[in-house]
């Protein structure tokens, strides 16, 4: 499975039968989504950019606007189990800050089971887990997590303490990129390590660390 980041928390998983594309909003990716298509897009929470004046079309709750080029996507928004192309999916309820939305709304953290991998997609989550919630979620391989928004370095690492994946793909949601810096810094404090980034991640099963691994990638930016 190869990996991809788009900046803040757009994230693309290829696998060999299904590409799966996490939060691909038209002020992320373009007013049309240009040259990023998926299988399966996944949305974990409402654009809160303005909307732009696109083609894009909205999802079935009315949140979410889905850029034309994912209009042959299947679209998921919401809590639950799915299984779309052989992929299974788990949707599971967060929130945004750690007062259940009042601050900043809900969300949703999905699972992605593709390629025999599962790469959990945080969003923009911004609390710790409750034991419920870790049940819902179960085992991962891989974990998606935002850096900078609500939750602190502390906070993010005791995050990644609790899902015990293998690997941490950083997402740095920082509007401004000298904080995102600071942020990413503090974080890799926190994991040990120094960031070094690199285009696009590939793994499999057989080349998964032993221990947890954590890397940020570079932003594809806006295509």
């Amino acid at each position: 499975m190869e990996i991809t980041w788009y900046g803040r928390t757009c994230i693309r998983l290829r696998g060999r039968d299904a590409v799966v594309v996490a939060d691909a909003y038209p002020a992320i990716v373009g007013p049309t989504g240009r040259g990023i298509t998926a299988d399966i897009a996944i949305y974990s929470h409402p654009d809160d950019a303005p909307l732009p004046k696109s083609k894009g079309r909205r999802s079935r709750d009315g949140s979410t606007v889905v850029p034309s080029s994912l209009d042959g996507a299947f679209v998921l928004d919401g809590p639950g189990e799915y299984e779309v192309k052989d992929v299974l999916l788990t949707g599971v309820r967060t929130y945004r800050d750690d007062k259940r939305g009042a601050e900043r709304g809900r969300q949703t953290a999905f699972v992605v089971e593709l390629d025999g991998l599962h790469t959990i997609h945080l969003g923009d989550v911004g609390h710790l887990l409750t034991e419920e919630k870790l049940g819902d979620i179960g085992s991962v391989d891989i974990a998606c997590v935002p850096i900078g928004g609500a939750l602190t370095a502390t906070k993010a690492a005791e995050l990644i303490a609790q899902l015990d994946p293998k690997i941490v793909v950083a997402m740095p949601v920082c509007e401004d990129e000298a904080d995102c810096a600071d942020a990413i810094t503090k974080f890799f404090h926190e994991m040990g390590g120094t960031p070094a980034p690199q285009p696009k991640l590939a793994v499999s099963i057989s080349t998964l660390p032993q221990e947890v691994t954590a890397v940020v990638l570079e932003s594809r930016g806006k295509v």
